[in-house]
C-alpha cells in the first residue's frame, strides 16, 4: 500500500518538470491535461501561467471535442497553430473563445500507455513555425511527464480527476533582482501610479500614485480583485483588458472614467509572473467608451469568467446536428463545467414529457420519470415549463418540502431544472442533478439560466434535422434491395453505409437483376447530393436500370435511356453509374460505365486490377452521349468488386493510389464468405478517417454450379 506522502511527492515531481518544460519551451502559459479513467475526458491537471479562474471554461475537454488538445491525445500527434488566424481556420470554437493574437502547440502525453496532452500558448510575437528542434524538444519533455506520470501511479498518484487544477509558478530564468526597497523608491518617483497584479488579477503591489488616483489606501486594495475593490471597473470590459493581457502576453491599454468625471489611463504589461500596470489621468472623455454604468448598488455584471464560459459552450451547440449530439453535449461538456453527476433530458411532445436522454441514473428511475404530463406536480419540470423559470433545490430537504416523492425516485440530492422554451412554446426540460448538496450561486444560476435558451434553441434544431433525416433514410432504405436475387453460379454480397459526418442520407445505390437461369445484371450507382432529393433520384434511376435491363437491352442501351430519362426529368443532380452484364453460361462479362471509379477484378489465378473502363459521362449532362462497351472473360473462381466514390476518395490523398490500396486489400481478401471480405475491405479502407460521403459496396464471385 502506498502513503499520502509518496502520491505528494509524486505531484510535487511531475509539478517541477512541468515548470522546467514551460522555462524550456518559453511558453507564456501551458496546461497538462490527463485522460479520466474513462478514457473519454480530458481534466486539467496542472497549469502554469494563467490562472485557475480563466481555465475555468476549458477544465474539462471531452475527447471528442474538436479541440486542439482533444486531437493531440486521440489522434497521438503534435498540433501546431502558429497565428490567430489558423486557429481560427482549424478550430472555430477555440478560437471564439480565445479571440486574442496567439500560437499554440497541443502534443501527446504517452509512455507505456495514453496519459493526455500537453498544452503550450506563446505571445503572436513568436515565429509563426515551428522548428524541427522545437518539436523534438516537446516530443521529449512529454516523454519526460509520461515517465513521471508512470512512476507516480505506482506510488499511489494521478488516479482520481482532480477537483482543481494546481497553479505552479513558472521556474525563474535567471538570478535575483534589485532589492525591494530599491525598487519601491524607483516607483515612487515616477509619476502618475504604478500598481502589480497577480495572473489572476489580485493587487501585489500599490504605489502611493496609484492610491491617489484610485481613491483607496494600500491596505483596501491589496490582496483584491480590481473590478470587486472598485466598483467603477466593475464592468466586463475592463475585465476583458486584463484576460487580454494574460493570455496574449502583449501590453494592453484601456480609459476609465473614476466617478464622477475623472478619466484614468491603465496601461497594462504582462509577462509570466504576473501584471504592471501604469496609471496616468486621461485629458478628455474619449468618444468611444460609454458613460460609466450605475450607481454602487446596481446590480453586479455577470463575471467575464462566466461569460466566456457561455460562450463557448454556445459554440459547441452551434455545431450539434442530431438530439444525441445535443445530448452528448451537455453530458460530455456542460455537466462537468458545472460538477453535476446527473442529466435528464426530456422533450415535450403530445402533452407529454419524453426523456430523449440521460446520464447518472438507473433504469428504475428513468421508466418512472418517463411521459410524464407536461402539468405534472411530481417533480419540478411542471412548474418550471409553466412559468418559464428555472427552478434551483440545493438540497434534498427543499425539494421533498414541496416534491416529497422526487428525491427518492431520483436518489439525488442537488436539482437544476432548466425550461426548454422556444417563442412562448415549451421544447422540453433539462435537469442537471448533483450527487450531494450543492449551492448554486446567482452568477452559476445565470449561466445556467442563459444556457437553457441556447440548449433549446438547439434542441429544437436537432429535432428538425433528425425528423428530415429519418425521412431521407427511410426513403433510401425503401429504394434500396433488400434481398439480392438468386442466381445459379453466381455469389453476392452489398453492403451500404451513410456518411459519418453531415446529413449522413445520399444517392449511392446498387442492384443485381436476374436475366434468366444463367445471366444477371449487377449495377451500382451515385447520385450527386446528400439529402431527400438525392435518395429520390436514386430511386428513379435504379428502376429505370431495372426496367431497360429486363428486356434485354446492351449495357450501353441501358445508361442511353437511363440517361434520357434523367435529362427529361430536367432535375440539376448528376448521377455516375457502372452496369456489368453477366452471361455466367458463355463465361463472360460486358460494362459500360458512366463516370463511375473503375470495378476491382479478382482473376482465378489471384491477379488483381481495376479494369480500365473507356467512360462516358455522368448521366444527366448530355442527352445523346454515348456509351462504350468493354467485354472480359469471366472463368470460373473470376471476383468482381463494384464501389461508389466515397470508399476511395480521402482528402489529400491521390485516388489512384487510393484504388490501387483498395484492390491490394481485394486480393489478399478470403472470399469464402463475401460478408465478411467485404468488412474487411470497409474497415480497412475508413481505418483512421471518417467518411465524408455514403459508400456502397458489391461484390460478386462467379462460382459456377454447385454438384448436387
Amino acid at each position: 500500500m502506498t502513503s499520502t506522502g509518496d502520491a505528494t511527492a509524486a505531484r510535487g515531481d511531475l509539478d517541477a518538470a512541468f515548470a522546467e518544460t514551460v522555462r524550456r519551451t518559453g511558453a507564456s502559459i501551458a496546461a497538462l491535461y490527463l485522460l479520466d479513467p474513462d478514457q473519454q475526458l480530458l481534466y486539467l491537471e496542472v497549469l502554469c501561467g494563467a490562472s485557475a479562474e480563466i481555465a475555468a471554461p476549458w477544465a474539462r475537454v471531452s475527447l471528442a471535442a474538436p479541440a486542439p488538445v482533444a486531437d493531440a491525445a486521440r489522434e497521438n500527434q503534435l498540433i501546431w497553430l502558429g497565428s490567430q488566424e489558423e486557429v481560427a481556420h482549424r478550430y472555430p470554437r477555440t478560437a471564439m473563445a480565445l479571440p486574442y493574437p496567439l500560437a499554440m502547440a497541443a502534443a501527446p502525453v504517452t509512455g507505456v500507455r495514453r496519459w493526455g496532452a500537453l498544452l503550450l500558448v506563446w505571445p503572436a510575437t513568436r515565429p509563426p513555425y515551428m522548428t524541427g528542434r522545437e518539436r523534438g524538444h516537446i516530443v521529449s519533455r512529454c516523454r519526460t511527464l509520461a515517465r513521471l506520470l508512470e512512476e507516480g501511479a505506482e506510488r499511489g498518484g494521478h488516479r482520481l480527476p482532480a477537483t482543481a487544477p494546481r497553479v505552479v509558478a513558472p521556474v525563474p530564468a535567471h538570478g535575483s533582482v534589485s532589492p525591494e526597497m530599491a525598487a519601491a523608491d524607483f516607483v515612487e518617483r515616477l509619476p502618475g501610479g504604478s500598481c502589480s497584479l497577480d495572473l489572476e488579477g489580485r493587487f501585489t503591489y500599490v504605489s502611493t500614485g496609484a492610491c491617489d488616483l484610485l481613491g483607496r489606501d494600500a491596505d483596501q486594495l491589496l490582496g483584491t480583485l480590481p473590478w470587486h475593490s472598485l466598483r467603477w471597473l466593475d464592468d466586463p470590459l475592463y475585465e476583458d483588458q486584463y484576460r487580454a493581457a494574460v493570455l496574449s502576453r502583449k501590453p494592453v491599454s484601456f480609459t476609465a472614467c473614476r466617478p464622477p468625471d475623472q478619466w484614468l489611463e491603465f496601461h497594462l504589461y504582462p509577462d509570466a509572473s504576473g501584471i504592471s500596470v501604469r496609471l496616468v489621468p486621461s485629458g478628455a472623455l474619449p468618444p468611444s467608451l460609454a458613460a460609466p454604468r450605475g450607481t454602487a448598488d446596481a446590480a453586479m455584471p455577470a463575471r467575464v469568467g462566466q461569460l466566456y464560459q457561455l460562450v463557448h459552450l454556445a459554440a459547441g451547440l452551434t455545431e450539434v446536428v442530431g438530439v444525441q449530439d445535443v445530448i452528448d453535449l451537455i453530458a460530455d461538456q456542460i455537466m462537468p463545467a458545472f460538477e453535476a453527476q446527473g442529466l435528464v433530458l426530456s422533450t415535450a411532445d403530445a402533452g407529454r414529457l419524453w426523456i430523449t436522454g440521460h446520464r447518472g441514473y438507473t433504469p428504475d428511475a428513468i421508466e418512472r420519470l418517463d411521459g410524464l404530463p407536461l402539468d405534472t406536480d411530481f417533480t419540478p419540470a411542471g412548474r418550471t415549463l409553466a412559468s418559464g423559470i428555472p427552478a434551483f433545490f440545493a438540497d434534498a430537504p427543499e425539494m421533498r418540502r414541496l416534491y416529497p416523492e422526487a428525491p427518492q425516485v431520483s436518489g439525488k440530492q442537488a436539482w437544476a431544472f432548466l425550461p426548454l422554451i422556444i417563442s412562448g412554446q415549451p421544447v422540453g426540460c433539462c435537469v442537471l442533478s448533483y450527487d450531494r448538496p450543492h449551492a448554486f450561486p446567482a452568477e452559476e444560476r445565470a449561466v445556467l439560466t442563459s444556457l437553457a435558451g441556447l440548449v433549446a434553441q438547439a434542441l429544437d434544431r436537432a429535432r428538425l434535422y433528425d425528423t428530415k433525416h429519418a425521412l431521407a433514410h427511410g426513403l433510401q432504405q425503401a429504394l434500396l434491395p433488400h434481398l439480392l436475387p438468386e442466381v445459379t453460379g453466381l455469389q453476392v454480397a452489398a453492403r451500404y453505409l451513410p456518411a459519418t459526418r453531415g446529413m449522413e442520407i445520399g444517392g449511392d445505390f446498387y442492384d443485381v437483376i436476374r436475366l434468366g437461369d444463367s445471366a444477371a445484371a449487377a449495377v451500382i450507382g451515385d447520385v450527386q447530393g446528400h439529402n431527400v432529393a438525392a435518395a429520390a433520384l436514386m430511386g428513379q434511376v435504379r428502376t429505370a436500370v431495372h426496367a431497360h435491363a429486363t428486356v434485354g437491352t446492351s449495357p450501353a442501351q441501358v445508361l442511353f435511356a437511363t440517361n434520357r430519362l434523367i435529362t427529361d426529368l430536367g432535375v440539376d443532380l448528376f448521377t455516375s453509374c457502372l452496369y456489368a452484364h453477366l452471361d455466367l453460361a458463355h463465361r463472360r462479362a460486358t460494362l459500360a460505365s458512366a463516370g463511375h471509379p473503375p470495378p476491382l477484378l479478382r482473376c482465378p489465378d489471384g491477379d488483381t486490377r481495376p479494369l480500365a473502363l473507356p467512360p462516358g459521362p455522368l448521366l444527366g449532362i448530355d442527352p445523346d452521349a454515348v456509351y462504350p462497351m468493354t467485354e472480359i472473360p469471366l472463368p470460373l473462381g473470376t471476383l468482381l468488386a463494384l464501389y461508389t466514390d466515397g470508399l476511395v476518395e480521402t482528402p489529400g490523398t491521390d485516388l489512384d493510389d487510393s484504388i490501387a490500396d483498395l484492390a491490394h486489400h481485394f486480393a489478399d481478401a478470403d472470399h469464402r464468405d463475401l460478408n465478411l471480405l467485404i468488412d474487411g475491405l470497409l474497415k480497412k479502407a475508413s481505418a483512421a478517417r471518417q467518411r465524408t460521403d455514403d459508400v456502397a459496396l458489391l461484390v460478386l464471385h462467379h462460382a459456377g454450379v454447385t454438384p448436387a
